[in-house]
């Protein structure tokens, strides 16, 4: 949900964003299916995954 609510608060004030999203891993990754990224135009970006050793719990 709180990937929902960034970028609903993103595209209220207007920011243009671009979102990437982790569909499948092979091997050892950093981070697992499922993860995001969103970049705006001035490179400001907000990671969000929901699993894995490198997710906030």
């Amino acid at each position: 949900m709180e990937r929902v609510e960034n970028l609903t608060a993103w595209r209220r004030d207007g920011r243009r964003f671009a979102v990437a999203t982790v569909v499948s891993v092979s091997g050892s990754a950093p981070h697992p299916s499922g993860a995001a990224l969103a970049v705006d135009g001035t490179g400001r970006s907000w990671a969000a995954c929901r699993a894995g050793p490198n997710c906030a719990p």
